[in-house]
């Protein structure tokens, strides 16, 4: 395997481009590869060498391995004759390997796609420029939209981000060109329709047995992108100590194709080359060209060796000064040389890229079935002059080109257990159960009194019934008897103490597979402690997830060199694939003409980055963070589903805290205002105090003034009815007094009218009487006696001598 060696055996590749593209070269080529990795002499055989080694790792993994050497271990000179036992291996690595395998593929991821060519930088500036332009002229922007109804803002963000920080958090977890997202759902759709999970599963099954895993990505007009699983013991490639395999120059893969595979595959084969190749292969059977074992080959198959071979190519051209004063640039061969003294201002443009060539070989012959320079191969489009290879490989564990595995360092153990296995079974098969003696001489000098001696037959019924024993302390001669108990268990206790001793060997054994694999008893959940917390057993089962993280890590840089590749000839299926069709209803027509812009601009030049999943530890830290902060109403649950979304940890965080410090603001500025609002309210409140109190006391007062008035007009009215009353008594005494003054002076008039009348009677009388006395003394009459006669009477009947006292 020494470098050296290796570099003897290949041609030169300092030669002409036209050399290098013909036949002989590459059968050179081919050879050279072959008499590396396929050498005849047995020990030198590389290829032979790690096949076996892989085949041997595989059954250990399988719980399969050869039961020789464990024979070869207890067998006295190969006799095996005296032991019956059960060979099959234990398989106890099966176990430990399923657990990796299974818990590392259940760990998901997203592809991401980034822009990262100049355009697409350009693209990406911008729009973070155009939000932090926004966020310096927030206000001025706000008063436009609100007093004269214009957008001034850059941006289309409905919501923009506060600080710097948000900004970059923006542009990591929300921001995404449309090109971006079509190469993301392109890479996702070529995935799918390879079925890539189950080819991780078996790269990862690789990567945790033999400690290498590899992928292949090619392209054909008829399916497009192809990815294919590749044995690792089919492998065959050049030196290298890197794990990543970035340094080779040849790599290739050695696959059995039935004859008629074959021609199909190689169309030019005619049917007398068929036939030389068959009867070549029969009298060339190397071991590389059988299987593991005679009866399981195929005599209708060829061993065919598939290698791609890297080296450069140079890129001439021959550059013409014209009459205008410009120059003329014109393709040429590497063999173009202008001469020196040639008029016209002839010069010579050199670049050297590196190119790719295929190959296929027959292995055991010289015929060589294909050697061509690559078609679409891969060319990074920020550096046009490097070439990827159609594998991808990774060996995490690979120092000085001998590769390490998790099964392979564990080999040893499981032997150690098989044979503890095997030593229990022969001490199981040679374990006696308890017995009991019986003294015959002593049962012999019993009497049981009935005339009868003990026999052994009674005496074991006895015995096992009611395990008591009936014996004799003396003779009937009267001596001492040494048979006094005449029966005795016998106990072998041998066995179980081996037993015990080899129960504590395989745990030994098991505990140190555990040791050196980091797979602990809380990985596998086989013996959890019952005392133990829950957070100390997840801990324990992250710490053995840590003991295997360079498995997860070499899967998952497959699955990115995988993308990568895809991602490089996403353009060749564009342009050139009868499948374009498919992938477009697949893609979508909309993110499609996305991808014909890319192919035919080469305007994009896309990085590929996985999105891991947290694992369980991550997701429980995270958890953790988030529980303490929703406990402290540091953020809002709907924060911490959004959070719980984000995939990546170191974002989520970060997403964390920034929400944190908004809710914190958000709180703040809440508390202020709640401050306000109560000082507003308490000063609300107290001017409502106040003016309660004041219409209170306008109410008391009005109510007061309402009662004086109410007291005044009662007062008034009082006064009003006491002089109404006043006055009506007053006019009535003034009615009552005119009456009686009336009365009185009618009295008085009465009196004087009565006087007078009387007196004018007594008048009319005297003047009567004098008129009768002048009458008399004039007629000389008699005395007239003057006295009322009863003409006097005021009324009918009425008279005054009425009153007159009787």
């Amino acid at each position: 395997m020494a470098e050296s060696g290796i570099k003897s055996y290949f041609p030169s590749q300092t030669v002409s481009d036209a050399e290098k593209i013909s036949y002989d070269y590459g059968l050179k080529v081919a050879k050279a590869i072959e008499t590396e990795w396929f050498n005849e002499d047995t020990s030198m055989n590389r290829y032979l060498s790690s096949r076996n080694e892989f085949h041997k790792l595989r059954l250990y993994a399988r719980g399969e391995q050869s039961i020789q050497k464990y024979k070869d271990e207890l067998s006295i000179n190969g006799d095996l004759s005296y032991l019956n036992l059960d060979w099959k291996p234990v398989p106890i690595i099966s176990k430990f390997v399923d657990i990796v395998v299974n818990g590392i593929a259940e760990r998901t991821y997203d592809i991401k796609a980034f822009s990262q060519d100049p355009y697409g930088t350009q693209e990406r500036t911008k729009y973070m420029q155009d939000i932090l332009d926004d966020i310096e002229f927030k206000e001025f922007d706000n008063f436009a939209a609100e007093n004269f109804g214009v957008n001034t803002r850059d941006s289309d963000l409905q919501e923009l981000p506060e600080t710097t920080e948000e900004v970059q958090l923006h542009m990591q977890l929300t921001y995404k060109q449309a090109v971006e997202l079509a190469e993301e759902q392109a890479l996702n759709v070529l995935f799918e329709g390879n079925k890539y999970e189950l080819i991780k599963k078996q790269f990862y099954y690789d990567l945790t047995v033999l400690g290498i895993g590899a992928v292949k990505t090619s392209y054909n007009t008829s399916e497009g992108v192809v990815i294919d699983y590749v044995d690792p013991a089919n492998l065959v490639y050049s030196y290298t100590d890197s794990p990543y395999f970035d340094d080779i120059y040849y790599v290739g893969e050695v696959k059995s194709i039935p004859v008629n595979e074959l021609a199909k595959q190689f169309p030019h084969l005619t049917e007398s080359d068929l036939e030389d190749i068959m009867k070549n292969k029969s009298y060339n059977r190397n071991n590389y060209n059988t299987r593991y074992s005679a009866d399981k080959e195929d005599n209708n198959t060829i061993q065919v060796l598939y290698f791609n071979y890297k080296t450069y190519m140079n890129e001439v051209y021959k550059i013409k000064e014209t009459g205008t004063g410009a120059d003329k640039i014109i393709p040429k061969d590497d063999n173009f040389n202008p001469p020196e003294n040639k008029e016209g201002g002839y010069s010579r443009l050199l670049r050297s890229i590196e190119t790719l060539y295929e190959g296929a070989l027959i292995l055991g012959t010289n015929k060589l079935l294909k050697w061509e320079m690559a078609k679409n191969m891969m060319r990074p489009k920020s550096d046009f002059t490097k070439i990827k290879m159609n594998y991808a490989i990774v060996a995490p564990r690979m120092y000085n080109g001998k590769i390490d595995s998790l099964v392979r360092r564990i080999t040893g153990f499981a032997d150690m257990i098989q044979l503890t296995h095997l030593k229990l079974q022969q001490v199981m098969a040679r374990m006696v159960p308890d017995g009991v003696y019986l003294d015959a001489d002593g049962l012999a000098e019993v009497d049981l009194g009935n005339g009868t001696n003990y026999n052994p037959q009674e005496a074991l019924n006895m015995f096992f019934q009611t395990g008591s024993v009936i014996g004799r302390s003396f003779t009937q001669d009267g001596d001492m008897n040494p048979g006094k108990v005449p029966i005795q268990e016998i106990t072998s206790g041998s066995g179980g103490n081996k037993m015990q001793a080899l129960i504590g060997n395989y745990n030994y054994y098991l505990q140190m597979i555990r040791d050196v694999t980091g797979l602990n008893e809380a990985r596998d959940g086989s013996m959890p402690d019952k005392n133990a917390l829950v957070g100390v057993q997840k801990l324990a089962a992250a710490n053995s997830n840590t003991a295997t993280r360079h498995i997860l890590q070499a899967g998952l840089y497959l699955t990115a060199e995988t993308a990568e590749c895809l991602s490089l000839r996403i353009s060749d299926i564009i342009e050139y694939s009868p499948t374009k069709d498919a992938f477009v209803s697949a893609i979508g027509a909309h993110n499609v003409a996305t991808l014909e812009e890319i192919s035919k601009l080469h305007l994009y030049d896309f990085g590929i980055f996985l999105n891991l999943s947290p694992d369980e530890e991550e997701k429980m830290l995270l958890e953790n963070n988030i529980q303490m902060a929703l406990q402290q109403k540091s953020i809002e649950l709907e924060d911490a589903i959004d959070i719980r979304e984000i995939k990546n940890i170191k974002l989520a965080n970060q997403l964390l805290k920034i929400r944190r410090i908004k809710k914190q603001d958000k709180d703040r500025q809440a508390q202020l205002e709640n401050i306000q609002a109560q000082s507003q309210a308490n000063a609300q409140a107290a001017q409502a105090s106040a003016q309660v109190e004041m219409q209170k006391d306008q109410a008391l007062t009005q109510s007061k003034l309402q009662l004086e008035q109410a007291k005044s007009q009662l007062e008034s009215q009082k006064m009003q009815q006491e002089v109404m009353h006043k006055k009506e008594l007053m006019q009535l005494e003034f009615q009552y007094n005119m009456q009686l003054k009336g009365v009185e002076v009618e009295g008085m008039k009465s009196r004087e009218k009565e006087k007078e009348d009387r007196k004018d009677e007594r008048t009319k009388i005297q003047a009567t009487q004098q008129s009768e006395m002048i009458d008399q003394r004039n007629s000389g009459k008699p005395p007239k006696n003057f006295e009322s006669a009863g003409n006097d009477i005021l009324g009918g009947g009425f008279d005054l001598g009425s009153f007159d006292p009787s």
